[in-house]
């Protein structure tokens, strides 16, 4: 595919444009830090570090907030290399029209192109966020409002173990149902006799959960084609990410095998991967994250897709907290999540920069309805956790 295509954006990912939207003025970083409350293998230092941005228009009663979410444990992308490429991307957005979310993704994809797929992916989705809710804030309607969709009101959440040992796997359990949740993923690799003993801990423990086993590409082929059947016999309801991403014929002959339905995550930026990864037979479904697909507009795209083909639409997150969980409820909310969403912001995450932080409900979390992405930033509190 040549770069002009790989930069075509389709008007059904689009926001509408408001012609006499004012323009860009400026947009300031902002280098929040949240402390973990838990471990969590992909976090350093006791903190999960989070960029956010506000998007300033020449109205100073209009401004957009976004939130990348980057862990260098899982990608390459980084706080350093986050804040880096806001010195490029910033400098062409200013003076543009905020509504236009195609524009500033040719802009963002012009100035930092792609490689296999779209770069510096982390960093763009927190624009992307910010544009989506400036782009609300001015039409006064929530991002599922101006894709003309109705969302639901709450997303089943469930709850994320990582443990160190298979003692450890119980008191986990009844930490999270004490808490409201009543599902459960893990996390497995590199070790697949500890991964189906803790399987069959969990399945024993919460016989009416969804199970879902996450290795985060922590398998060899042989080992994920040698223990996905046993997964499955103790339990699992599904297997995100078995191999690396670059494991396409591992994939292949996971999906062929059909011992349980595989799901991509890592190897998935852009829609036009999945489209190819779908035609190629890899996957029977995807577990989406905003916040790794440049943000909304290509996430809303490849849920679509995903939908099309009838396949599994998993909702998931990097750890979402404030800003990009919201924007990751709403799009889960729009599009009728069927699964509990792994979203473990507030498992994991201490501290809040919202007015009116999220709370856990009996296990769900609400989708935010006011305009944009649907919350109001403390900036008392942005202050109090900026790490500049």
């Amino acid at each position: 595919m040549m770069r002009r295509d790989f930069l075509s954006l389709s008007a059904a990912a689009m926001v509408p444009v408001v012609k006499e939207a004012p323009p860009i003025r400026s947009i300031d970083v902002f280098r929040i830090s949240y402390p973990t409350k838990a471990y969590f293998r992909f976090f350093e230092n006791n903190e999960r570090p989070t960029v956010v941005v506000r998007i300033n228009t020449e109205d100073p009663k209009l401004a957009g907030w976004g939130q990348s979410v980057p862990s260098p444990a899982w990608s390459y992308e980084s706080i350093d290399t986050v804040l880096a490429t806001y010195k490029r991307l910033i400098p062409g957005l200013i003076g543009k029209n905020p509504t236009d979310l195609a524009g500033a993704h040719q802009i963002m994809n012009r100035l930092i192109a792609p490689g296999f797929s779209t770069g510096a992916p982390i960093a763009k989705a927190g624009l992307d966020l910010a544009l989506h809710d400036l782009a609300g804030r001015i039409a006064g309607k929530s991002v599922p409002e101006l894709w003309g969709l109705k969302p639901l009101e709450k997303i089943t959440i469930s709850y994320t173990l990582n443990p160190q040992k298979l003692d450890d796997v119980a008191p986990m359990m009844a930490q999270g149902r004490a808490e409201g949740y009543r599902h459960f993923n893990i996390k497995v690799a590199p070790d697949p006799k500890f991964d189906v003993e803790m399987a069959k801990l969990v399945r024993k423990n919460a016989p009416d959960c969804f199970l879902w086993a996450d290795a985060n590409g922590g398998y060899d082929v042989e080992t994920a084609l040698a223990v996905a059947p046993k997964l499955r016999d103790a339990g699992v309801d599904v297997f995100e990410q078995p191999v690396q991403s670059n494991q396409i014929r591992g994939f292949m002959a996971l999906k062929k095998q059909g011992a349980l339905p595989i799901i991509l995550d890592e190897g998935v930026v852009h829609s036009s991967e999945l489209e190819e990864f779908i035609a190629l037979g890899m996957c029977d479904g995807l577990a989406m994250k905003p916040a790794r697909t440049a943000g909304l507009m290509d996430a809303k795209k490849q849920i679509e897709i995903v939908q099309k083909h009838g396949l599994m639409f998993l909702g998931s997150g990097l750890t979402d907290p404030d800003i990009s969980l919201a924007a990751t409820l709403q799009l889960y909310g729009s599009f009728q999540l069927k699964y509990p969403a792994a979203l473990n912001g507030l498992q994991f995450l201490k501290g809040s920069i919202l007015k009116k932080p999220f709370a856990l409900e009996e296990g769900t979390l609400r989708v935010p309805t006011g305009p944009g992405l649907g919350f109001d930033v403390d900036e008392q509190k942005l202050r109090e956790m900026r790490r500049d």
